[in-house]
């Protein structure tokens, strides 16, 4: 399974690279960590964008999962990427941390579905399939209940 989360909220500023989460955006962060834990999700490598907001993402919903530590990936930084080339020899569940619009073009290129990702939001994609769907609204909700 490919899972792709945005990244969180994040502050306005310049430059561009090095825009902070807010403090929504590190609620957001762990709230997607804690949501995967509670679905039983075990993540076997995470690649983020290196942009600060969406590698403090990947750090914060990481710590929520254990001992994923996430490495920086510069083709997540921003447009088109390869998924599936990307997760490939990582473990049977990878998470992509990084931007929109390109990830809501990854689950088009992956599974013909039109989505729009929403900051903080998760989707899961095994196999061609978009199976997961969520955003950070129910992501908070599953991890309340975890």
């Amino acid at each position: 399974m490919i899972w792709l989360l945005r990244h969180g909220d994040a502050q306005d500023g310049s430059p561009d690279a090095e825009r902070p989460l807010s403090d929504k955006g590190r609620e957001q962060s762990r709230a997607a960590g804690a949501a995967l834990k509670a679905l039983g999700v075990e993540v076997d490598a995470c690649l983020t964008s290196p942009k600060l907001r969406a590698a403090d993402t990947a750090r914060l919903a990481c710590a929520e999962l254990g001992d994923v530590e996430p490495q920086h990936e510069p083709k997540l930084a921003g447009g088109p990427f390869d998924a599936e080339a990307l997760a490939a020899g990582l473990g049977d569940d990878v998470m992509l941390v990084g931007h929109d619009p390109d990830f809501s073009a990854a689950v088009h290129s992956l599974t013909g579905a039109q989505v729009r990702m929403k900051k903080g939001g998760l989707a899961g994609i095994d196999r061609g399939e978009l199976v997961v769907l969520l955003r950070p609204r129910e992501l908070k909700t599953l991890a309340d209940q975890g």
